[in-house]
């Protein structure tokens, strides 16, 4: 009579794995990368709108907010759908925070030439987002470094402040639009230094989650 252990054994020819499902790739061309295809392909339609009769014209300049909205609103639904669906790749690590500083430079920089926004502003956050995605590509090939909660949240300020810039409103929204602005400005030069610190521990072997 044999053992309970000998009874239970795998067969000799038994190959490991079988009966495993091997693990799907995600496919490159998916809902969440589309989406930010989508908000970088909006980019130059957006600054059309916006300088259209000298970015005077109401009507225009409320297409204009409402195009950016709309490609704002793309940045929270790709990540949630890329969370949520396993939809993550390399590619969309790289490619939503590029997309994000497309737009909001983008949209920076249209504001100063129209003489809404100071340069001041818009030197300070595309000097920091330049040199946060130079240093994206520096660290390639020790790692990805995601966008985090904090670079959220600051592109989330960016974009509620420029559509305050954006929108025909009243003289009296001023002081709004520039606290917001002013807390888009702290956001975006606090996340910077935390990437920073993140790609000095990347190259170094020390990985962090989150951002």
């Amino acid at each position: 009579m044999s053992s309970p252990r000998r009874e239970t054994a795998a067969a000799p020819d038994a190959q490991p794995g079988i009966g495993i499902a091997p693990h799907t790739p995600v496919p490159l061309l998916n809902i969440a990368n589309i989406l930010t295809i989508l908000r970088i392909v909006l980019v130059p339609v957006f600054l059309a709108a916006l300088f259209v009769d000298g970015g005077h014209s109401t009507g225009w300049r409320i297409a204009a907010t409402s195009i950016f909205a709309i490609a704002a609103l793309t940045d929270r639904v790709d990540g949630q759908l890329a969370r949520k669906h396993g939809l993550v790749t390399d590619f969309g690590k790289m490619a939503d925070p590029i997309a994000d500083k497309a737009l909001i430079g983008a949209a920076l920089v249209g504001l100063s030439l129209l003489g809404d926004l100071s340069w001041w502003v818009t030197g300070i956050i595309a000097a920091r987002e330049l040199g946060i995605t130079l240093m994206r590509f520096a660290v390639l090939r020790h790692g990805v470094i995601p966008a985090g909660r904090g670079g959220k949240l600051k592109t989330l300020v960016q974009s509620v402040a420029i559509g305050f810039y954006l929108a025909p409103l009243p003289d009296g929204f001023a002081p709004v639009s520039a606290t917001l602005m002013g807390f888009a400005v702290v956001l975006t030069v606090a996340t910077g230094l935390d990437y920073v610190i993140q790609a000095v521990r990347l190259r170094a072997g020390v990985r962090r989650t989150g951002a």
